[in-house]
């Protein structure tokens, strides 16, 4: 059989169905459909003379022929692949979109991106300012910047630096409402609590409130903008990431109570997909933001 075009189409939605043991998952990932998978592996089989899935109702598997073939499609993969890679950085400058996955509350996020832009002209910089659980790779993202650890085998990904939740609150409020001194004094206040989108959960207010605790909720809202405006606007206390309320807090808008209080610490990472050779301009964006962000991170800590 002569390498065609259809050829490696057919080994990528193969080695995409392996993966992933599901022509369903595998059309997702692609933009086809399960049937058009299908019948793409089964005229590939069709080709090759031998069955590569076990087939049921329910689930595929794997022959032992498919996880024969499924080593050397990888390996003709991985070589296209890197042939691409290469041609690409010795034929082509750093251009073209980048679609970045963004938490809503970045005020210390927004500038750096003004500085890529100033350093890389020539890429197109696409960024969805989101607080939902995306996936990276299904949503059609080229990188993401969230908070949490990484069980996705599918993705690449650096740790940008650590923050912790500050429980803040206005001047105005303070005064009207008075300071909490301990954490069973937030009892008594208004509380502005963040929702998260997808499942509904309230988050969580760290390590110094005692477990089984139940607190008040005067709002729940599922993005952190509003819920620092509010809290800027008096409305009440809320807990909210120290990267995203640091200037807030410099220009005395806002004021930490319990400071004292045991805080959660957090990963901040950017995500990108798996490759053994990313596009130059993945590259040098994941560079950028990992040097420019660990030292405001840095500099943002306690």
């Amino acid at each position: 059989m002569g390498i065609r075009i259809e050829s490696v189409s057919a080994m990528t939605a193969f080695v995409q169905a392996a993966d992933m043991l599901s022509f369903k998952l595998a059309g997702q990932h692609l933009g086809l459909s399960s049937s058009a998978i299908g019948k793409t592996i089964a005229k590939l089989e069709d080709q090759l003379g031998v069955r590569l899935f076990h087939r049921s109702t329910r689930a595929i598997a794997l022959t032992q022929e498919g996880e024969i073939f499924l080593d050397r499609c990888r390996t003709f993969l991985s070589g296209l692949e890197a042939a691409e890679a290469e041609l690409a950085n010795t034929t082509t400058s750093l251009r073209g979109r980048l679609r970045v996955g963004v938490p809503v509350a970045s005020e210390l996020l927004t500038p750096i991106f003004g500085e890529f832009m100033e350093r890389y002209p020539e890429i197109e910089l696409d960024l969805d300012y989101n607080d939902r659980f995306v996936d990276v790779i299904d949503d059609g993202f080229d990188a993401v910047i969230r908070s949490g650890e990484v069980s996705d085998s599918r993705l690449m990904h650096v740790k940008l630096g650590d923050f912790t939740n500050r429980l803040v609150a206005s001047p105005a409020y303070l005064e009207r409402m008075g300071v909490p001194r301990v954490s069973s004094d937030l009892m008594k206040h208004r509380l502005l609590h963040h929702r998260f989108y997808d499942t509904g959960k309230l988050g969580d207010w760290g390590p110094g409130i005692p477990e089984g605790t139940v607190l008040p909720v005067a709002l729940a809202v599922t993005s952190f903008v509003p819920l620092t405006d509010l809290a800027e606007g008096g409305h009440g206390i809320a807990s909210l990431p120290y990267f995203a309320i640091a200037k807030r807090l410099k220009e005395d808008r806002l004021r930490e109570v319990l400071p004292e209080a045991a805080k959660k610490t957090r990963a901040l990472r950017l995500l990108w997909p798996r490759s053994k050779f990313p596009l130059p301009k993945i590259s040098v964006f994941v560079k950028f933001m990992t040097d420019s962000l660990k030292s405001n991170l840095k500099e943002n800590a306690e």
